[in-house]
């Protein structure tokens, strides 16, 4: 339970070898089959909560720096998301009846633009009614599937700045693109001097506060970069979200999807380029 006390400490926590290679190898196959997709629609397209966050590089070549909700038709990555592993590791913060809000993958490719500005994922928790008691019932988890470097465009964060609530970072600028700055840190009042990098190896898991400040820059390694981001919720204090587990028991998805984030769900759920 070294973990418990490190997340509730510092706001985040990392568990090592908590997948096997064996395991990663087969997830990382299933992520791959999953940025083909994307490359092939060759443009951002939603599905429902499912959508693919496809744009062009430098050469007009199709990137994709994000898929949302995979597990809706992947059955390895919704496997995953149910291990009953992330009970053992939630159970001791949140409890066990637990939903999940976030279901993503995220790619940065060497040499590529995969930079995320400095940013609190509570700004994304929205309409606040909806998410209550945010800081203290709600995990964001990362499982690596490469290793995650300084060099590779690791997770840069500040600890212990969950401790301080929202902070005025800037919400005016799309954190999925854009660099870290020293000045936005400097401007809600951290000192950049405290950075840390969270550097990870295939089959750790991170955990971190929907309050603590953190980002990530671009692929400068000769490898790309893949993290499985997998967001839990204690089930009693959202309204939102795909039930997960209920008493520690894993939870199948439902013939419908829930409400998520895709507020036009119900209004527009068909496949749609965007």
């Amino acid at each position: 339970m070294d973990h418990v006390a490190q997340y509730r400490e510092h706001g985040y926590a990392v568990v090592r070898g908590v997948f096997s290679p064996e395991e990663v190898a087969r997830i990382a196959t299933a992520i791959d089959a999953v940025h083909a997709e994307g490359v092939a629609h060759g443009r951002s397209f939603r599905h429902g909560n499912l959508f693919y966050n496809v744009r062009p590089d430098d050469s007009g070549t199709p990137l994709v720096p994000m898929v949302q909700w995979p597990s809706y038709h992947n059955a390895i990555l919704n496997a995953v998301r149910l291990d009953p592993r992330w009970v053992d590791l939630l159970s001791p913060l949140i409890g066990g009846d637990l939903k999940q809000i976030i279901n993503q993958l995220h790619w940065k490719a060497p040499g590529s633009k995969g930079d995320f500005a400095w940013h609190q994922d509570s700004r994304f928790r929205k309409p606040d009614e909806a998410y209550r008691n945010l800081g203290s019932s709600y995990i964001q988890t990362g499982l690596a599937i490469d290793p995650h470097t300084r060099a590779s465009g690791a997770m840069r964060m500040i600890p212990n700045s969950h401790r301080n609530g929202p902070l005025a970072l800037d919400t005016e600028t799309e954190v999925l693109g854009n660099e870290m700055t020293d000045d936005a840190l400097r401007a809600a009042g951290i000192d950049p001097a405290n950075v840390i990098d969270l550097q990870l190896e295939p089959g750790d898991i991170a955990m971190w506060s929907p309050y603590l400040v953190h980002g990530s820059g671009r692929n400068t390694a000769d490898h790309q970069r893949r993290l499985y981001i997998n967001g839990y919720v204690r089930a009693a204090d959202c309204d939102r979200g795909e039930w997960a587990f209920r008493d520690g028991r894993p939870v199948p998805l439902g013939p419908e999807p829930a409400l998520v984030h895709y507020e036009a769900l119900h209004e527009n759920p068909e496949p749609h380029y965007v």
